[in-house]
């Protein structure tokens, strides 16, 4: 089983690049928390995409720390990797988005894969959850959706952009992004769509489990968005738009499923403190040996 690390951000609300803060006890990388956890449920292979500039360093980082059977991938995600033939015009300074960052590892999975945020914390039974699920998936148009309780995913410190998802029969039927959900009191509230939420709403938090299937779809999504979009210089694809579009041409089904887990990200530099201080308790507490490499 394959984890795939989307550690390409910029970290421009959090002020420098977030994916390679030391959070844990011993300066561990966040990331290197979910590595863990995904290895103690059986997965064998890493995949990390990242931006050109820092593939050396993160492949040198996590190749010292991982266990020697843990195979490694860590890739560059480059603005001209683009399907055969497509072109395009005009100037961009970024890659195209989240769908893209995925289909970078086209080459080097041929499996069943899970996806998460490099800066993002998931918890444990997340991944029990994800690696049962590939277990016992014998369909390749099935797919998974890790989902967390939304009113659990926000920020103390400002708003935040979530996936709000609907499900039936615990299959996954629609999927809407809002850019900008802030609570206030006992209110939460997308304050660029007015939007109004209870907070017992399932929210995507980018966790998946997919299929290769995804590939060779990409690769025409992204082909189409190219030629057919007027927003070369900021446009992106995103991953959800994808298997949203997935679902709606009947190419898959989605599982939604149970997290059972704490969700904590560092989407603004005053998130640090709180991802420092729960690590660290969860260390206190001998749910991870520190380092966290240390007995693995």
């Amino acid at each position: 089983m394959t984890l795939l690390l989307m550690a390409a951000g910029s970290g421009s609300r959090y002020g420098k690049l977030k994916q390679f803060d030391d959070l844990g006890p011993k300066g561990e990388f966040l990331m290197e928390f979910s590595i863990y956890d995904a290895i103690k449920n059986d997965f064998e292979h890493i995949v990390a995409i990242t931006k050109r500039e820092n593939v050396d360093y993160l492949k040198e980082h996590l190749s010292q720390r991982l266990p020697k059977n843990i195979k490694i991938d860590v890739l560059a995600q480059e603005l001209d990797d683009l399907p055969e033939g497509v072109t395009y015009s005009g100037e961009r300074a970024k890659p195209w988005g989240t769908a893209h960052a995925v289909w970078t590892a086209r080459n080097v999975i041929d499996g069943p894969f899970a996806i998460i945020n490099a800066d993002d914390y998931y918890g444990q039974n997340a991944f029990k959850s994800a690696a049962d699920f590939i277990k016992s998936n014998k369909s390749d148009s099935t797919y998974g959706l890790v989902a967390y309780t939304l009113k659990n995913t926000l920020s103390e410190h400002g708003s935040v952009s979530r996936g709000v998802c609907n499900s039936e029969n615990n299959k996954l039927t629609s999927i809407h992004e809002y850019i900008q959900i802030e609570k206030n009191g006992d209110t939460i509230k997308d304050l660029d769509s007015g939007a109004e939420f209870t907070g017992e709403e399932l929210a995507s938090m980018n966790f998946w489990v997919c299929q290769p299937s995804i590939f060779p779809f990409i690769t025409g999504y992204l082909t189409d968005f190219i030629k057919n979009n007027d927003n070369i210089a900021k446009g992106e694809i995103y991953l959800p738009f994808a298997i949203k579009e997935m679902i709606g041409q009947d190419l898959i089904d989605v599982d939604v499923l149970p997290s059972k887990s704490q969700w904590f990200g560092v989407t603004y530099a005053s998130d640090k403190d709180t991802a420092v201080a729960e690590l660290q308790k969860m260390t206190d507490n001998n749910e991870y040996p520190s380092p966290v490499w240390d007995n693995i």
